[in-house]
């Protein structure tokens, strides 16, 4: 990274001053931003960090003029090479976009259109900024875009569609149409936030090659603190609109001083996962300072492992393997395996977490042990007993004792339903209670799960994503079960809300004596609430070990990478 002080010898790329941002609504203008300040200086990586809703993407959107249609400038200046963009036509501004100033957006899939091929999308943008000119030439540069961006055989992915992609290559082909003009400048909005952390790290290291190779400077819009600050010389920490602290990447982790930053550092699972081998390991109160998450969750921990070798087999997958056959052309079929002799036991008590890549089959497992998929072979055995065998009032008993809680709250919540309703669900499936038995029931679980009573009668629309996490933790244990399996539980929710989830889980889990079956491809996560890690890849598991083994000790080459790629390695080394 450049130094910052080597840049202030420059002339800044982008100054914004006192921006505010306006949303009209039918009971008034919303101010969304505050009198935003910050400053870009050439060749450099800027990065604003903060949760959701705090900003950092209208602050963005502000700059090339893609606000959506409610949301207006009410104040302020934003002079990129001296020039006010918030001044400009909207002719004007078209020129600045995308060839001085190029974009990447959050969701691959909802910004590339599924309908044109990817090389249609490409040549569209560097005919639109006069990259270059003739349907040969123009082809001959998207080819060139494409490989740029680390796509392999990119003159024939030209011809195929999103679809086709897998969401790495997604954001590759994204980031290369945001740079194909060559800008001097990128917005690159929460451009990983979706991928696997090995892809998520490939994408972000060639995206430093690249900007460094064309001299580019670099707006990051991320919630990930740690993120921001491995990747970005200059932080900018904003809520609610504002911005309350700025500077370099090192002080700010070093010294926080604003009190949401603060939080932010102390909850970030990236720099957690980084700082929990000494709160494993040393007793010494000062590190646990800014560690208050980790401190709990590793005293939850050493509780749970002193109460392990007592404990007996809760689950018990032996070779378990699921093959999918899959239509190919014509009457003929493919073989797929998606889970290849697959064995491990998992305590009462106890959390363990599988861990891998998209693709890697751990979602399967899952779906396997929750009856959602048949095997094809090998055996699953739950407390003792075989959940093949099971006949359809087994079964039924069986989901009482084991319940799911999905990545996506708001998919997996009824928009019809109150929360109410939706917690009572099971109960009223399984015909548990009478209905002023169930309300209680209902009453009891929000505030097991630190929600107000008064929610019950609110929609899913009008909670936050942690609130209606909270919702379908709330709803997996209305039925009192031993079990919740967790497929990528936290993964959707920004820092701040993932700790709190986190801290839940680990206290419902002492309070109920759960066990937990934790899916994820977010290692930092792991490392805060596991107690057991199985490693899977493409459908082999590649290593199973304790948490500590795992991360201190790891045999296998793909473990160690997929350790690697946490972000923060580059702030605490190892």
């Amino acid at each position: 990274m450049n130094g910052t002080n080597e840049h202030r010898a420059e002339a800044p790329l982008l100054r914004i001053r006192d921006l505010h941002v306006n949303f009209r609504t039918k009971s008034g203008p919303v101010e969304a931003v505050r009198g935003v300040n910050l400053t870009v200086y050439p060749r450099q990586t800027v990065a604003i960090v903060g949760e959701s809703g705090s900003g950092k993407s209208t602050t963005a959107q502000a700059i090339i003029d893609l606000l959506p249609g409610s949301g207006e400038i009410s104040k302020g200046e934003m002079l990129f090479n001296g020039v006010d963009l918030s001044k400009l036509t909207s002719r004007e501004l078209t020129e600045v976009r995308g060839a001085q100033i190029g974009y990447v957006p959050q969701d691959p899939m909802s910004n590339l259109n599924p309908v044109w091929n990817i090389g249609f999308q490409v040549e569209e943008t560097i005919r639109f900024n006069g990259v270059a000119r003739g349907r040969r030439a123009v082809r001959q540069r998207a080819v060139q875009v494409l490989t740029e961006a680390g796509l392999p055989a990119a003159a024939e992915r030209l011809r195929q569609y999103p679809h086709e992609f897998s969401g790495g290559m997604r954001q590759r082909a994204l980031i290369g149409i945001g740079l194909s003009a060559r800008p001097e400048l990128l917005i690159a909005d929460e451009p990983t936030s979706a991928l696997d952390v090995t892809v998520q790290r490939q994408i972000l290291d060639h995206l430093d090659e690249l900007t460094h190779e064309f001299g580019t400077s670099v707006l990051l819009i991320t919630h990930d603190l740690g993120l921001a600050a491995e990747r970005a010389e200059h932080l900018v920490v904003m809520y609610r609109g504002r911005v309350v602290e700025s500077g370099p990447s090192q002080e700010i982790l070093a010294s926080p001083k604003h009190p949401y930053t603060q939080r932010l550092v102390a909850a970030a699972p990236s720099l957690a996962s980084r700082r929990i081998e000494a709160v494993r390991r040393d007793d010494d109160a000062n590190l646990y300072a800014t560690a208050t998450l980790e401190k709990t969750l590793a005293e939850r921990a050493r509780d749970r492992n002193a109460a392990q070798p007592e404990a007996g087999k809760l689950i018990e997958i032996t070779e378990a393997r699921k093959v999918y056959r899959l239509r190919a052309r014509g009457l003929r079929r493919r073989e797929v395996v998606a889970v290849d002799n697959v064995s491990f036991a998992v305590k009462r008590g106890t959390t363990t977490a599988i861990v891998g890549e998209s693709g890697s089959g751990k979602s399967t497992l899952a779906k396997l042990f929750l009856q959602l998929e048949p095997l094809t072979s090998g055996s699953i055995r739950f407390d003792g007993e075989d959940i093949s065998r099971f006949s359809a009032a087994e079964t039924m008993a069986f989901r009482r004792r084991v319940q799911p809680v999905f990545q996506d709250p708001y998919g997996t919540l009824d928009p019809q339903h109150s929360v109410g309703r939706t917690i009572a669900e099971p109960l009223v499936i399984h015909g548990v209670g009478t209905a002023r038995e169930r309300q209680q029931r209902v009453h009891h679980l929000l505030n097991q799960v630190a929600l107000p009573v008064e929610a019950a009668d609110r929609y899913p629309s009008e909670l936050s994503g942690g609130q209606r996490q909270r919702v379908a933790i709330a709803r997996a244990l209305a039925l009192e079960p031993e079990v919740l399996v967790l497929d990528e539980a936290v993964s959707a929710l920004d820092v701040l809300v993932q700790g709190q989830i986190l801290d839940l889980l680990g206290k419902l889990q002492a309070e109920l004596g759960l066990t937990y079956v934790f899916i994820t491809h977010d290692l930092a996560v792991v490392r805060l609430i596991a107690d057991n890690v199985c490693v899977m890849r493409e459908g082999v598991l590649v290593e199973s070990a304790t948490t500590d083994e795992v991360f201190d000790h790891s045999r296998e080459q793909y473990t160690r990478e997929l350790l690697a790629a946490i972000p923060g390695a580059r702030l605490y080394p190892t």
